[in-house]
């Protein structure tokens, strides 16, 4: 339980880091420093697939390509729309293998975890993932290290549509058009309630803004780069 309370209060209030975890804990990327109106959505998927494929036709639509992490077991569920996704030009990203709380494993079972789901990937789609999201947001100064040993991006979030609540369109709508700011990352579900709802409408207006949206490995610096222990944010040029 003390692993979600955690992981929800750095879901909420990124900016308090370091000052919480001390500054030598290392963190994910939670949003990504740049001057261009570009921002990346992103889809978790976990639970359920009966929603996804609405998602995908407004995705398509507007020519949008994004980022859904995929857990193992959903992908064993549902290989056909792993398949799908990829098919149609989304980034696969790696959420695990059966969706624990990852801030509490041992290094073992980090590298169990992230390497099945990164055969799957592989398998199904022919993707080889670089960015892994932990389930639940929570992460330790292992994971984070064991993930750059593996090759992979820590990819957290600054905006939170908190779709899984079942809001309202509406609810969600203005979540995500009140925080967005140029290299934000936007975290989905691929099978919340009302996601559908409001996705077309905020890419609307993304759009009507100026922004770009792209996956999220897009987003991100290519080069030396610094990860801001207070914001999470990922900047350019060495710490």
């Amino acid at each position: 339980m003390a692993a979600v309370i955690f992981a929800n209060y750095y879901t909420f209030f990124p900016k308090a880091i370091a000052v919480f975890a001390g500054a030598d804990r290392l963190v994910p990327i939670y949003r990504v420093e740049t001057q261009e109106k570009k921002v990346a959505i992103s889809f978790d998927a976990a639970w359920g697939s009966d929603i996804t494929p609405k998602l995908l036709e407004i995705l398509k639509k507007y020519n949008i390509k994004t980022t859904f992490f995929l857990v193992e077991f959903w992908m064993d569920k549902y290989p056909d729309m792993t398949r799908r996704i990829a098919a149609e030009g989304h980034e696969i990203g790696n959420h695990s293998a059966t969706h624990p709380n990852m801030g509490s494993l041992s290094k073992d079972e980090i590298v169990k975890e992230i390497t099945e789901t990164h055969n799957k990937i592989k398998e199904l789609t022919g993707q080889n993932a670089t960015l892994f999201r932990p389930p639940f947001g929570d992460y330790s100064n292992i994971l984070i290290a064991t993930c750059n040993e593996l090759g992979y991006y820590a990819i957290q979030w600054d905006v939170d549509s908190l779709d899984w609540k079942d809001l309202s369109a509406n609810a969600i709508y203005e979540r995500v058009i009140n925080q967005v700011k140029p290299g934000s990352i936007v975290l989905f579900h691929n099978n919340g309630k009302h996601t559908k709802d409001a996705l077309e409408s905020i890419i609307k207006e993304l759009n009507h803004q100026g922004y770009e949206i792209v996956p999220v490995s897009e987003l991100l610096i290519k080069g030396d780069y610094y990860i801001d222990k207070s914001s999470g944010e990922m900047k350019r040029g060495k710490m």
